[in-house]
Formats: structure tokens, C-alpha cells, sequence
């Protein structure tokens, strides 16, 4: 076996070839460190920006949600501004005269008996004014029902507020009758109806009957 004297390992040490060798070693070794710690950095960053991107759809996700009934509202709008337009022209009355000819109408076909007919007015609304008839019914049972069955479900929007037995005497019974409806303001100021009565104020005598036209 040939052994190599310290001589000629000095030699063949300082020989390019073995500098070539040792720095090609350094440059790897600094290369594959790079590339290790690059992708150490790289999995750090995705796993990052998972998380930022799922936090994201989630946060869009509940906005979606929270917008949802929001949708179409504009449409939704403008169909229920049809509609209450429809519901003004068809079932709110133009003029008190319109009321008291629907309510004497009621009152022929059901063959009741009507007395101290007195119509007011309330406060005027931003849409509305509501009109108060406040009345005496007579006649047989079948016949009051029917005309407050014909009240109820008239095209003319009235809403009964109190029904109050007033007497019976063999089979005609008496009852107070209250209703209201409603108008818009500028027509209800132009009727000149008297002002309703606060609760429990008798109606004074500008509330007297008012029958026939205007």
C-alpha cells in the first residue's frame, strides 16, 4: 500500500482541484440551507394565506347572509306602494257623501232602522283621517246581523268599533252602533265635519245627523 508522506498531503491540499472541491461543498451546503429555510418560509406563507383566504369567506359569507333580505327591496317597495294605491282607490271613500249613501243603502237591504246618525271627524293623519258614525239600530236579530255582516265586508273600508245592546223589547232589539272609516285628509277638511269627541265626551250638538249629500 502506498502511503502518502505529509508532503504530498500538503501537495495535493493546496492543489486547485481540492479548493474547487471544497468550495463547490460550501456552496451546496449553503444551497440546500437556502432552499430548507425557503421552503420552511414558503409552508409558514400558505399556511398563512389559508387562513386569511377561509377567514375572507367566511366574513363574505355572513355579509351575503346579512344582505339577503335586502334583496329586491326596492321592488318590494314599489309593489306595496301599488298595492296601497289600489287599496285607497278601491275601499277608501272620495267624499262624506259617498259614506252616508253606502251606509243608507246597508240600511234599506237589511231592513234595519237607523237613528241619531251623527258623523265626526279625527285628528287629520299624514295619509288618512278617520270618520266616525256613531248610531241607534233597531230591528229583529237576523236583520242587525245582517247589516253588521253587510258593514264588515263592504268594499267601502268600515271597521266596527263598538256594539252595545241599547234595549229589546219583544223580538226588536236596540243596539248603539259605532263605526269608523276613513278619507283623505283634504277631503275629510272639506266635508266640514264637526270634530270627534274625546272618549267619554257626549257628541255636541254640531255632530247633529247629517243625511243626504253634501
Amino acid at each position: 500500500m502506498k502511503i502518502l508522506h505529509d508532503s504530498q498531503w500538503r501537495e495535493r491540499a493546496a492543489s486547485p482541484i481540492a479548493w474547487h472541491l471544497a468550495g463547490f461543498a460550501a456552496l451546496f451546503l449553503v444551497v440546500a440551507f437556502v432552499a430548507i429555510r425557503l421552503g420552511i418560509d414558503l409552508a409558514t406563507t400558505h399556511g398563512r394565506s389559508t387562513n386569511a383566504l377561509s377567514s375572507k369567506q367566511v366574513e363574505l359569507k355572513l355579509l351575503d347572509l346579512e344582505a339577503s333580505p335586502l334583496r329586491g327591496l326596492d321592488k318590494r317597495v314599489e309593489e306595496s306602494r301599488v298595492e296601497m294605491q289600489a287599496f285607497y282607490s278601491k275601499r277608501i271613500p272620495p267624499n262624506y257623501s259617498s259614506i252616508a249613501t253606502r251606509i243608507g243603502e246597508l240600511e234599506i237591504t237589511s231592513k234595519v232602522r237607523m237613528s241619531r246618525v251623527q258623523y265626526t271627524q279625527g285628528p287629520p293623519g299624514s295619509d288618512l283621517t278617520e270618520i266616525s258614525m256613531d248610531a241607534g239600530i233597531s230591528g229583529a236579530y237576523p236583520e242587525i246581523m245582517r247589516f253588521v255582516n253587510a258593514l264588515e265586508r263592504d268594499q267601502t273600508f268600515f271597521v266596527i268599533r263598538e256594539m252595545a245592546l241599547a234595549g229589546q223589547q219583544g223580538g226588536e232589539v236596540n243596539l248603539r252602533l259605532r263605526v269608523s272609516t276613513w278619507m283623505r285628509p283634504g277631503d275629510a277638511a272639506a266635508s266640514g265635519l264637526p270634530s270627534t269627541p274625546e272618549s267619554g265626551q257626549a257628541a255636541g250638538p254640531a255632530s247633529a245627523s247629517r243625511q243626504g249629500g253634501e
